[in-house]
């Protein structure tokens, strides 16, 4: 059977402005979404080279005054759990840690910052130190090895949902206590500066948030926020100044 003419015509305009088409939607600029609409960071992070070397360093404990009290990775502090604490370590970093005066080894995963005391570069828990027989003599020199990550402690970045134009600044935590919110100030300013402290009065209680920096663009923040998430904080960004 013979086309005609002009169905020819028709299929061949058809199909050139089909191509057409085609090419501009492919040459169009990509389309930005806010923040707000970014799906939650969970990219598994990087190891660095230095968490990998085999160290060796100065080792305390900590026990009874801190049981039960919260941990900087939120997590209430188990003396009889295997943690330890330490001051750049990402939560959920697992070490073997082994007391070189008599070879005996545990293992641990980080779930603080410390210890606080200068020349001290790990805090065990209790029980770690109970297994390397470190209880009598309180410090002792140890050899740390990397053991991997527990990934689970890696956290999401949360924004505001007041939002704002700007500054902006990272919230990490929300306390009652005043004492929570100071220690998780200076378990960040082991690594971080412009750490402070707000208050807010919430439904006639009040809070104390602790915050870090001040940035005049979200995308200065969000940067800073994948950092700290990585490391096993939970992040808010949000306004600077935001008391509600």
């Amino acid at each position: 059977m013979r086309r005609s003419r002009n169905g020819t015509h028709t299929f061949a305009l058809l199909f050139f402005c089909s191509v057409a088409l085609s090419f501009l939607t492919s040459c169009a600029a990509p389309r930005y979404r806010y923040y707000e609409d970014y799906p939650k960071y969970e990219t598994q992070p990087k190891e660095r080279p230095a968490l990998l070397e085999t160290k060796y360093i100065v080792a305390s404990w900590y026990g009874p005054d801190f049981h039960g009290k919260l941990t900087s990775s939120g997590e209430p502090y188990n003396m009889h759990a295997n943690t330890c604490a330490h001051k750049e370590y990402p939560f959920g970093t697992k070490l073997k840690v082994t007391n070189i005066l008599n070879s005996k080894s545990v293992e641990c995963a980080v779930n603080d910052r410390g210890p606080f005391i200068p020349g001290r570069d790990l805090d065990l828990s209790y029980a770690c130190a109970k297994e390397i027989e470190l209880i009598g003599p309180g410090t002792g020199k140890v050899r740390t090895e990397y053991l991997g990550r527990d990934m689970r402690y890696i956290k999401y970045i949360k924004y505001s949902p007041t939002g704002g134009n700007g500054p902006f600044t990272i919230q990490i935590g929300s306390y009652k206590d005043l004492s929570n919110a100071t220690r998780m100030k200076a378990s960040l300013e082991f690594k971080y500066a412009t750490v402070y402290i707000t208050e807010a009065e919430i439904s006639g209680g009040k809070y104390y948030r602790v915050r870090v920096g001040k940035f005049n663009s979200k995308d200065d923040a969000f940067t800073l926020a994948k950092t700290l998430a990585d490391e096993g904080y939970n992040t808010l960004v949000a306004p600077y100044g935001e008391r509600i």
